[in-house]
């Protein structure tokens, strides 16, 4: 993976003397305590709602699940409009369902279904935000500042959750669960103000923004045909499936094992928030030292030792020594597969990537949190938490078949074509499909060694927007190559050439030099389907006549 240079290395908090960035971080670990305190309040609430293990669980589930059902859409929407708008739009929807569920909790109308109902629609207005506020990170630092921003992002939730919990505890045992819901709602509001008050630059756009469905469409391509991304999100999709039980059954551990109240699982989620605040700060390190794909490995084996120390033990002191643990591993994974995925992604697509992590890894959490919840009550707690420990314990073995390493993130960055396509046609942005051809000529002695690398094309252009990728050589001319794709409108093709990247160029640049000495890529774009670029004019009285006139679409 990517290294850090040691001339490159910037203290861990440096990005907070950006002001934009600063005050937004600053207010996001109040929003992200009201969220702690809001999980605690909930998940309490359940267990005096219900005995059910399951319906305890579902709590996590029904604040996980939102994030993997709407971040996607949400995603698209923030790399269509307005970063700063959306992430205001997403704090509002929280901010009016915390306060509805604090006002039915005080009346004594909450029922477990309508807490799962509340903490889904809370879930789905932090899933609108979130994919606006991590793909903006880039436009609110610097570039030598990013990595270590987007580890301070981590840190933001953690900073809360290290102390949050408890007082969430506290403030459930004094003064009930509708009380924490109450809080959740306006400690989100600061939040929402330095949202508002960042002066974002925002640059009119040189092309109609897609639709949502196209947009999803596009980011889904996108990352469909890049093979890190796919690994990664399976990987973490992965993760979260097998480590979910610490977060999601954190009430019965406290509970049933260790005995406690709500102060208990209070201090259990601040040690594992702790040890997240604590393994954040070495996300840079362990990149350096160790890469991600052994650092992540290393850190899996630790995490699956420390959920089955948890599950063994009726001791205070050693489950939170093992929540710590836990905590401070986990993060550090997130952490280091969201840093090559913000590495990886160009901005054009930055949200939708980030979305999809964020989808994969919480649904993995969601559907975890569900699944061993059944095992808790088919068996046990301790039985669900060391089986949990086992599973993770695999995942290392498993990053084996899918390993990261094959790929080094970077080239992102976009670049200009410095040229604009030759129009002979009057078409609009909706003509179309657009077909175009290159044509290569190689020396036959080099042909396999140009197809090789013709055949690497072919993911940029389909991640790009392309569609119907094909190379051909020519029966009649043996040095005569031809790479075609089809995008479905010009607004489509322009939009290809307004994606390219530094990564695309290489690739392009790479498969140029096997051309034949003198002889350049020649490139074609052809309107299929020309019916309306020919169509005479009605008014005409003779469409062969001199006053009859083409008009094209």
């Amino acid at each position: 993976m990517q290294e850090i240079k040691p001339a490159n290395r910037v203290h861990p908090f440096a990005p907070l003397k950006e002001k934009t960035f600063g005050r937004i971080w600053s207010a996001s670990v109040l929003g992200n305590l009201g969220q702690m305190m809001l999980g605690v309040g909930a998940a309490w609430e359940m267990t005096r709602l219900t005995s059910s293990p399951t319906m305890v669980a579902l709590v996590q589930t029904a604040m996980m699940l939102p994030l993997m059902l709407a971040s996607v859409p949400a995603g698209a929407i923030a790399d269509m409009f307005d970063r700063r708008k959306v992430a205001m739009a997403g704090l509002t929807v929280s901010i009016v369902a915390a306060g509805s569920l604090s006002l039915l909790a005080a009346a004594g109308m909450a029922t477990p279904f309508t807490l799962l109902l509340f903490c889904f629609l809370i879930g789905a207005g932090v899933a609108i935000y979130s994919p606006a506020w991590q793909a903006s990170i880039n436009e609110q630092v610097s570039a030598v500042n990013l990595p270590a921003a987007i580890a301070l992002g981590t840190i933001s939730y953690n900073v809360a959750r290290s102390f949050g919990p408890a007082l969430g505890g506290l403030i459930v045992l004094a003064f009930g669960a509708q009380a924490a819901f109450g809080l959740n709602a306006l400690l989100y509001l600061p939040l929402l103000f330095a949202f508002y008050m960042w002066n974002r630059a925002v640059l009119p756009p040189r092309l109609p923004p897609e639709g949502i469905g196209r947009a999803i469409v596009s980011g889904s391509r996108y990352v469909f045909h890049s093979p890190l991304l796919i690994r990664i999100f399976i990987r973490v999709f992965l993760f979260g499936l097998a480590g979910a039980t610490a977060a999601a059954l954190a009430p019965l551990i406290a509970k049933e094992l260790l005995g406690g109240d709500a102060a208990i699982f209070g201090i259990l989620l601040a040690a594992t928030g702790a040890g997240a605040v604590a393994g954040a700060l070495f996300v840079s390190y362990l990149r350096e030292k160790m890469g991600t794909e052994l650092a992540t490995r290393m850190l899996m084996v630790v995490s699956s030792l420390a959920l089955i120390s948890v599950g063994l033990s009726h001791n205070l002191v050693v489950t939170c020594i093992a929540m710590f643990v836990a905590g401070a591993s986990n993060i550090l994974i997130i952490a280091l597969y969201n840093v090559v995925v913000q590495l990886s992604a160009p901005r054009w697509v930055m949200a939708r990537a980030l979305s999809l992590f964020a989808s994969a890894m919480t649904g993995g959490i969601a559907i975890g949190a569900w699944g061993w919840g059944e095992v808790a009550s088919a068996s046990s707690v301790e039985m669900a938490i060391i089986a949990s420990g086992v599973l993770m314990l695999l995942l290392p073995a498993i990053s084996f078949l899918i390993p990261l390493n094959a790929e080094t993130p970077g080239g992102a960055e976009p670049i200009t074509i410095d040229f604009e396509p030759e129009i002979g046609l009057p078409i609009t942005m909706r003509s179309g499909p657009i077909i175009v051809e290159i044509d290569y000529c190689v020396a036959e002695e080099r042909a396999r060694e140009f197809y090789n690398l013709a055949l690497q094309l072919r993911p940029l252009r389909l991640r790009n927007g392309g569609y119907d990728w094909s190379i051909s050589r020519d029966i009649a001319d043996a040095t005569l190559w031809t790479e075609r794709y089809a995008c479905p409108t010009w607004a489509d093709y322009l939009r290809v050439r307004d994606r390219h990247t530094a990564a695309d160029r290489a690739a392009q640049l790479e498969v140029s030099q096997l051309l034949m000495d003198g002889v350049k890529p020649v490139v074609r774009r052809r309107l299929d389907r020309p019916f309306g670029s020919v169509r005479w004019r009605q008014e005409s009285p003779d469409p062969k006549g001199p006053e009859s006139g083409f008009i094209a679409h």
